[in-house]
C-alpha cells in the first residue's frame, strides 16, 4: 500500500500529471457546442438538434447547436477541424463534408481523415429526386425517356457547382444515358424555391426536408436514393429498382470531433450519443423520416467516411466535376 501511495505521490507530482489537458477533470464542465455546417432547418440541421436534445442530459450539460452554413459544408467542417480537441467543440459530418467535397474541390481548408476524430455515425436518411407537377411525367421511366427526346430540354437545380445534388444527378445523367441543364444556386434554399415554383424542371433533396413538399403536390417524387424503398413513400422505386445499381446509397449524418481527441472524451461522447439514439423518441422521429439509425464505433465511422471519399472520387471522374 505504501509503494502504491507513493508512486501515485509521485506522478502527481511530474511533469506528465500537469500537461494532462483539461478532460483529466471531470468532462464536462461545461456545454458542448455541436456544429452544424449548413443553415437551420435542413435536414443536417434537423437531425443534429434531434440528437442534442437528448444528448445533453446524457452528458450532464447542455450540447448546443452551432449552425456554421457556406460553401457547400466546408466552413462548418473547417470550424470544426479547427476547433480546439477538449471535446467542448463537435459537428456534424455528412457525405457532403465528408464525401463529395473531398472528391470534387481540388482545394479543402481541411482534410476530411487527418483533421477529424470520427465519433460514431447516426442516421442515414433517403434522397429523392423530384419534378414539378408541370413535367409531363409520371414515372422516372417517363422522365428518361423525355429527356432523352429532347436533350438539354429539362432542367435540374442544385445547391451549387460541386454540391451533392450536383454530384449525384450527373452520376444519374451519365448512367442513364440522358442531358439535363444544370441550373447551380449558392445554397439549398434558393434551388428548393425554384424548383417548387417551377422555375427548374427537377431536384434531388434529402428526403427529410422535401417530404412536406411532396405531401402538398408542390413535386412529384420519382426515384429514391436509398438500399430499399421508404416505408413513407412506398409507391416510390429506388435508383436500383430502375436498374441503376450503382446508386444504392443515401446520404448519412455523424458526429465528429478535432483530430486528437482524447480517449476519456470520445468514449463520454459516444456513450451518450448511443443512449440518446436508442431512447423511443429518437427511434420514433427517425422512422417518421425514414432514417435508418447507424450506432457504431469511432474506428467503423472512419471507414465510411474512407469509402464515401473513394465512391465519390469514380463519380466525379465518371461525370467529369473538378472545381479548383
Amino acid at each position: 500500500m505504501m509503494n502504491r501511495r507513493k508512486v501515485l505521490a509521485t506522478f502527481a507530482a511530474s511533469p506528465l500529471a500537469a500537461a494532462l489537458p483539461a478532460w483529466a477533470a471531470e468532462y464536462p464542465e461545461r456545454p458542448v457546442k455541436l456544429i452544424v455546417p449548413f443553415s437551420a432547418g435542413g435536414s443536417t440541421d434537423m437531425i443534429a438538434r434531434l440528437l442534442a436534445d437528448k444528448m445533453g442530459g446524457f452528458l450532464g450539460k447542455a450540447v448546443v447547436v452551432d449552425n456554421r452554413g457556406g460553401a457547400g459544408g466546408s466552413l462548418g467542417a473547417d470550424a470544426i477541424a479547427k476547433a480546439a480537441p477538449d471535446g467542448y467543440t463537435i459537428g456534424m459530418a455528412t457525405v457532403s463534408t465528408h464525401g463529395a467535397n473531398p472528391a470534387i474541390y481540388a482545394k479543402l481548408p481541411y482534410d476530411p481523415i487527418k483533421d477529424f476524430t470520427p465519433i460514431t455515425n447516426v442516421m442515414s436518411v433517403p434522397s429523392v429526386f423530384v419534378v414539378h407537377p408541370s413535367v409531363p411525367a409520371k414515372t422516372m421511366k417517363e422522365f428518361i425517356a423525355l429527356a432523352k427526346a429532347n436533350p438539354g430540354k429539362y432542367s435540374f437545380a442544385s445547391p451549387g457547382n460541386g454540391s451533392l445534388g450536383h454530384a449525384n444527378i450527373e452520376h444519374f445523367m451519365d448512367l442513364a444515358g440522358i442531358q439535363l441543364l444544370h441550373v447551380p444556386y449558392k445554397g439549398s434554399g434558393q434551388a428548393l424555391n425554384d424548383a417548387l415554383g417551377g422555375m427548374v424542371n427537377s431536384m434531388t433533396d434529402n428526403l427529410p426536408s422535401m417530404l412536406p413538399h411532396i405531401k402538398a403536390g408542390k413535386v412529384r417524387a420519382l426515384a429514391v436514393l436509398s438500399p430499399q424503398r421508404s416505408p413513407i413513400l412506398p409507391d416510390v422505386p429506388t435508383y436500383s429498382e430502375l436498374g441503376f445499381k450503382e446508386m444504392s446509397e443515401g446520404g448519412w449524418f455523424g458526429l465528429v470531433g478535432p483530430a486528437g481527441l482524447p480517449a476519456p472524451v470520445l468514449r463520454k461522447l459516444t456513450d451518450a450519443a448511443h443512449k440518446t439514439m436508442a431512447t423511443p423518441e429518437f427511434k420514433e422521429r427517425a422512422a417518421s423520416i425514414s432514417g435508418i439509425i447507424l450506432a457504431n464505433s469511432s474506428q467503423e465511422f472512419g471507414a465510411q467516411i474512407k469509402a464515401a471519399i473513394e465512391r465519390y472520387r469514380r463519380i466525379a471522374k465518371a461525370a467529369n466535376i473538378r472545381i479548383e
